[in-house]
């Protein structure tokens, strides 16, 4: 495999079939399990608008969580090139999804407010600029054909004693 290529395998097995298959729409569980080879099964289902289990994960959450996830990744790294101490980061995303008359679906944009805090005062066009940098090396948000906004806050707080 070449250096740049990064290749990626999980299996999703459907686990939702009530003894009828999907011989009707409303028949079937939307429950699946996510298996990657050394980790904890994730379960998953749809979201519960679409006869999903509430208790489990949706399709749509984890896009919204590996967006939050991968900016977060991507500004540590941009932050420590740049000589900033991040001390904490948080982030409360929040995704816009429309559905279709006919069934489709698609996110209009995702809105990631992470809140940051430093080390010691950083200039607030520095910390803008390292957002947009992170959004621009973020591999996930650079695969999405939707806009992903930042609304970030900045606080000052020092390594706890």
């Amino acid at each position: 495999m070449r250096l740049d290529e990064h290749r990626y395998a999980l299996t999703v097995r459907w686990t939702g079939n009530l003894g009828d298959g999907t011989a009707s729409y409303r028949g079937y569980s939307r429950d699946h399990d996510v298996e990657i080879p050394g980790l904890p099964v994730l379960k998953g289902s749809a979201d519960p608008t679409f006869h999903g289990d509430r208790a489990r994960y949706n399709p749509e959450q984890l896009l919204l969580a590996a967006l939050s996830q991968c900016h977060m990744l991507s500004f540590l790294h941009v932050a420590a090139k740049h000589g900033v101490v991040v001390t904490a980061y948080e982030d409360r995303a929040a995704g816009l999804m429309r559905t279709n008359r006919d069934g489709s679906g698609q996110f209009e944009s995702v809105t990631l407010s992470p809140r940051v805090s430093v080390a010691v005062p950083v200039a607030a066009d520095l910390m803008e600029t390292l957002h947009v940098e992170a959004n621009k090396v973020c591999f996930i948000a650079r695969s999405v054909n939707f806009p992903v906004l930042h609304h970030p806050e900045t606080v000052v707080a020092p390594f706890a004693t």
